[in-house]
């Protein structure tokens, strides 16, 4: 990947992250920022679907569901 960023779908349950990159463009790029998916948003994956997908995550305060293919395309950088 770019300097060390994962895609966000590789996260683990619990594991935060911050934004540091989309790679999409489009309908899509704009739902990513209408939802607050900017540079430096913190992230938590919370709960896996029982098929996997899609998985909830805690973003500025709300939970979201995103499918994997979106998440995919969201870079992001682990912390503790």
């Amino acid at each position: 990947m770019h300097n060390g960023n994962i895609p966000l779908s590789t996260l683990n349950l619990g594991e935060k992250c911050k934004v540091k990159r989309l790679t999409s463009d489009g309908l899509v790029r704009r739902r990513m920022l209408d939802l607050g998916l900017i540079h430096d948003t913190v992230i938590e994956p919370l709960q896996k679907s029982p098929s996997g997908d899609p998985v909830a995550y805690l973003i500025r305060g709300a939970v979201i569901a995103l499918r994997e293919e979106v998440a995919s395309m969201i870079l992001v950088e682990t912390f503790k």
